[in-house]
């Protein structure tokens, strides 16, 4: 899932503060944006470890515009984070699925071409979240 990051550079202390704002508190400070976004990926895993160890949901991420219009930021950068939320939804569950022969090879094609997906499944479950992410008033 892509999330929006809120980058402010504060210039007082000379470092920036990378926050997502769509997890609440999951934010990190740095010298740099690119270390802030290594540091970020980290506090995504602690801060969405915490959640799902309270049974939380994973919230869904908005849109950089949504969050533009609600943001009072004097200067912000905003950046997209993608971030593989699958292992954070709760246990797997197998289910049997039918689909044609020539999707399924063009789905293990695109896995087999890109580093973006580790296993069928994955991407399967990528291409769900995307859907549902783009039907959020249904």
């Amino acid at each position: 899932m892509k999330y929006p990051v809120l980058v402010l550079r504060n210039n007082d202390d000379k470092n920036y503060l990378l926050s997502v704002v769509d997890l609440p508190g999951c934010q990190v400070k740095a010298a740099t944006i690119d270390e802030g976004f290594l540091l970020l990926n980290v506090a995504m895993i602690s801060h969405l470890n915490i959640l799902v160890e309270y049974g939380e949901k994973v919230p869904q991420a908005k849109t950089i515009e949504e969050h533009m219009l609600l943001s009072t930021a004097a200067s912000p950068i905003w950046a997209m984070l993608d971030f593989d939320i699958v292992p954070y939804m709760g246990k797997s569950h197998k289910i049997n699925v039918t689909l044609p022969e020539l999707l399924i090879k063009k789905i293990d094609d695109r896995v087999a071409k890109s580093s973006n997906y580790k296993t069928r499944s994955g991407f399967i479950a990528m291409a769900c979240l995307t859907e549902l992410a783009n039907t959020k008033h249904n």
